[in-house]
């Protein structure tokens, strides 16, 4: 089962680029971030004529997060628990049903900035949620995973440029610390399973061409339970979308799954 997340950056800018890539690489499940799109809104014929169930958990003009599958999809839920009064669309799970039940939790993380500030306030604040929430998947003791932009860098070598984010957000030492709190629950951060050492990233910023300086950072990350990183295959990089598409400031990132 090839399982993919993407932060697409709003699904009207990409109603053209997203399908041409879903017919080239024929991913079973792609989690989507920054539909940027209400539920109502959102283009589902161009993914159910593909063969596609669409789930969606959208917002005007920002967050908003989706799930396409090829699969049947059962006990699909939005928002992560935690904070009845949010109203940020960042979150969809559902249970894919393949040859075994896999849960899966499609995320789009708080950016955070500026720091200090109520938006990074509300950024750790999400990942405390985030992490009760790992914490009751790691219990059920499933196949499970948790995958989409989480806007954090976790190691100096996950950056072409570290010293330049060293106070941003995304690399502060807070937020990482919350992501190993997650990781350390149980969960395997399936790309540094496959791949080691520098250069590998995920998004690049639009400004002064950071795409072809390779001046990118990798905050699209796939965490997978102990029952779910027992059948990975292979986690991969899709950056060759960006030169010739350039679809978004993010490119997929997806796993491969016996299932």
């Amino acid at each position: 089962m090839k399982i993919a997340t993407f932060n697409i950056n709003g699904i009207k800018a990409r109603a053209e680029a997203l399908p041409r890539w879903l017919d080239e690489a024929q991913p079973d499940v792609v989690l989507l971030q920054e539909i940027k799109s209400v539920d109502e809104n959102f283009p589902r014929e161009l993914f159910e004529e593909r063969g596609y169930n669409v789930e969606t958990h959208g917002q005007k003009s920002f967050n908003g997060v989706a799930i396409l599958s090829k699969l049947p999809l059962e006990d699909v839920t939005r928002g992560l628990p935690g904070d009845d009064e949010d109203e940020q669309a960042r979150w969809i799970e559902a249970t894919v049903i393949g040859k075994q039940a896999l849960r899966i939790c499609g995320l789009y993380l708080p950016n955070g900035n500026p720091v200090p500030g109520p938006k990074y306030d509300y950024k750790l604040a999400w990942m405390e949620r985030l992490y009760h929430r790992a914490r009751d998947l790691m219990a059920r003791e499933e196949p499970a995973l948790m995958a989409g932009d989480y806007n954090i860098i976790p190691q100096a070598e996950d950056a072409a440029r570290p010293d330049a984010w060293r106070e941003d957000a995304l690399f502060r030492p807070e937020s990482r610390a919350a992501f190993r709190k997650i990781l350390n629950l149980g969960f395997t951060e399936a790309f540094r399973a496959c791949a080691q050492g520098p250069g590998h990233y995920s998004f690049w910023d639009y400004q002064a061409g950071a795409w072809n300086r390779n001046d990118g950072i990798r905050i699209d990350h796939f965490l997978l339970t102990p029952q779910a990183a027992d059948l990975m295959k292979d986690c991969r990089i899709d950056a060759e979308i960006r030169g010739h598409e350039k679809p978004s400031d993010h490119v997929p990132v997806w796993v491969d799954l016996d299932l």
